[in-house]
This record gives structure tokens, C-alpha cells and sequence, in this order.
């Protein structure tokens, strides 16, 4: 049985050609919604669709899932996910923990000063509750109005635009939207908005993602089984894996440094990153400055800490959001002083970043 759609009572008719009648939205949302209670993807953050009333997303969970979430797959972070959750079980669990054991806890997830501020906004929960709206998720930090949106919709049924990437290339495809992205984002994010009702507000969007990853997917859309093939544009004009149009990506600058391995007893050397900057707050090998030219031995060496047989043994290359690193990668054996050390055998429970991690796998004494 189709789930019935009741009118939202802030969505009349449609505004402008892009979005057609009232009766065609409700149908996209009821074959989307009914497809979505078949098909909906079994994840360790999810409530089984149509449970709407009986039972309630976990907002700790949803949230936590959120964040993890930007910039990163649902492969990726499953693991990372139920590791987490075995270890802060709890809201009050993760506000309580020391932020060394949350950043130990991420290490490999990326994105660093996403753990940085999640954990400052579980201080935040754990002492006031957890908001049930838009805006209230919006006032945390390291919360966009994505994240907002999201939790707010799936943990507590409100009538809320989600829209990310999958989103958006689905809205593209149904009103065949030629415009380029990011130039397109406001007018799929406004098209999105027709398709928003109090009834299914918690399933919406995980249906509409659900849609995007494995059904409009952005290579090769699978139109023969997609349960709104009937109102899309993009598949009426004859080529649906053409949309979303993408603006041509500007080349990432090249940045260069110089990361030092002392080791010592099978143990090197790592510092604390400032908190301000990539990998803020992360242990880390030390290095030079990372600049727009090459470092020479010479230049580099006023960076090194203390030892007298430093060798190149090898260089890393790291892809951030707004640049390439490309990390040459020097040792030698001495002793650490006063300073931290992480065994080399175990440096991602010691909480050390994947650059770093790659960077250290080049050293064998």
C-alpha cells in the first residue's frame, strides 16, 4: 500500500516552470517513499523507514553520523562509526572524554577540526539537551546548515530542506537543470524545497540520498529501475547521465614539505600540531613549514630536531580540499629528550593522521 502524502501547508502550487503541479510532487513522494520502505539501506545509524511515531532515530547517533559523514563515505565510515560508538557510547561518554582520546579515536577519518568541534559541542548536548530544530543545530559548533537540516529531520520528524550532493544530483536530473554546479546550488536547493511535507519528514531525506547513491548515481544512472523515472526531465530529453552539469575545477596548488622520523627503540618522535591549521590538535612527525617552493637539505635541516645522521628516505604525497602535499620524508636515530614518542608498529592507535602514518612507513632502522 502507497503511503498517503498530505498537502504541506506552506507548499501550494508550484512556483514558477521548474516544479510542476501539487498533484505531481505528491506522486514523486509517494513512489519515492514507497521504494524507500523496500529498499532503504540497513545502517547502524538508521530507524527502518515508516517507523515514523513508533520509534525515533537516536539524535546522538544521527548526529554523530552526520559529521562523520561530511566529506567522507558511508563505507568509510560504518567501521569508524561503531568503533566510536563502542567507546562513547554515550553523549555524556564523549562530553566527558579527554579531547586527546577523540582525536586518538578519529585519526584516519580526516578533516581534523571536525572531531575538534564535535567535541566541544558535545560538552554543549550533554549539558543542555539535545535541540529539536533547525536552528538550534545550527547554533554548535563545527554544525552547518546541512548537518542542521539533517538532524533535525531524521531524529526529530522536522519538515526540513536536506540537501547534499546526491540531492542535488537528483533534483538536476528530474527538472533537467542545465546550469552548472555550484552556480545550480540555489536553485536545486529552492527546487528541493517543493518536495519538503510534515508527513515522511524523517524518511525524505534518507530516501532522496538513498536514491543518489545507488540508483541516480552520477556515472551511470540506473533509469530502468528508479521509482520516479516517470516525472524526470533529464530521462524525458534523453540523456540523464549528462546532469549535473560541473564548472571545470581549477588545478590544486602544489605545496612542498619535510617531515622528520627520529626513532628511537622502535619508537620516533611526534609533537602536537596547534590546534589553528590542517591537522590541528593531531599528533604528527615534525616538519617544516609547508610553502609553495621546494625545500633544500640545508633549509630543511634548520627544522630537524636534534641528530647528526639524517637521511632522505623517501617522500608521501597527500590530496587536501585545497591543495597537494608533496612530503619528503627524512630519518635518524637519537634520543627524543623529554619529547612524546608513538611506536612505529602502532601509530594509528597512537592517533597519528594518514599523512603521518604513510610518512613513518618509510622508515625501517
Amino acid at each position: 500500500m502507497s503511503r498517503a502524502v498530505r498537502k504541506h501547508p506552506s507548499q501550494q502550487a508550484s512556483v514558477g516552470a521548474s516544479v510542476d503541479e501539487t498533484a505531481e510532487v505528491a506522486r514523486v513522494r509517494a513512489a519515492l517513499l514507497d521504494w524507500y520502505d523496500v529498499n532503504a539501506r540497513d545502517l547502524p545509524w538508521r530507524v527502518r523507514p515508516g517507523r515514523a511515531g513508533l520509534l525515533r532515530a537516536d539524535p546522538y547517533r544521527v548526529w554523530l553520523s552526520e559529521i562523520m559523514l561530511q566529506q567522507t563515505t558511508v563505507a568509510a565510515v560504518t567501521p569508524y562509526f561503531l568503533r566510536f560508538l563502542d567507546r562513547f557510547p554515550t553523549i555524556e561518554a564523549l562530553a566527558n572524554a579527554p579531547r586527546d582520546d577523540v582525536l586518538t579515536a578519529w585519526a584516519g577519518l580526516g578533516y581534523y577540526s571536525r572531531a575538534r568541534n564535535m567535541h566541544a559541542a558535545a560538552q554543549i548536548l550533554a549539558e543542555r539537551g539535545f535541540p529539536q530544530d533547525e536552528a538550534g543545530w545550527r547554533a554548535l559548533p563545527g554544525v552547518g546548515a546541512y548537518t542542521a537540516a539533517a538532524v533535525a529531520a531524521i531524529a526529530f520528524g522536522a519538515a526540513t530542506n536536506v540537501v547534499d550532493g546526491n540531492v542535488e544530483s537528483v533534483m538536476a536530473r528530474l527538472h533537467a537543470v542545465d546550469t552548472p554546479l555550484p552556480s545550480a546550488k540555489p536553485m536545486l536547493r529552492e527546487l528541493a524545497s517543493h518536495y519538503i511535507r510534515a508527513d515522511g519528514a524523517e524518511d525524505w531525506p534518507q530516501a532522496l540520498m538513498d536514491l543518489g547513491s545507488g540508483v541516480c548515481t552520477p556515472r551511470a544512472p540506473r533509469c530502468g529501475v528508479c521509482p520516479i523515472a516517470f516525472a524526470c526531465k533529464g530521462l524525458a530529453a534523453g540523456d540523464p547521465a549528462r546532469l549535473p552539469t560541473k564548472a571545470p575545477k581549477a588545478e590544486k596548488p602544489q605545496r612542498f614539505g619535510v617531515a622528520f622520523a627520529l626513532v628511537s627503540n622502535g619508537a620516533v618522535l611526534v609533537e602536537r600540531r596547534p590546534d589553528e591549521g590542517l591537522l590541528g590538535g593531531m599528533r604528527a612527525l615534525p616538519t617544516t613549514p609547508w610553502r609553495a617552493s621546494m625545500w633544500s637539505p640545508e633549509e630543511a635541516m634548520a627544522h630537524a630536531p636534534t641528530a647528526t645522521d639524517w637521511r632522505r628516505v623517501g617522500a608521501v604525497r597527500h590530496v587536501f580540499t585545497h591543495f597537494a602535499l608533496a612530503l619528503e620524508v627524512y630519518a635518524a636515530t637519537g634520543s627524543p629528550g623529554a619529547g612524546e614518542t608513538a611506536a612505529l608498529d602502532a601509530l594509528q592507535s597512537a592517533g597519528l593522521p594518514t599523512l603521518f602514518r604513510k610518512a613513518a612507513a618509510l622508515v625501517s632502522f
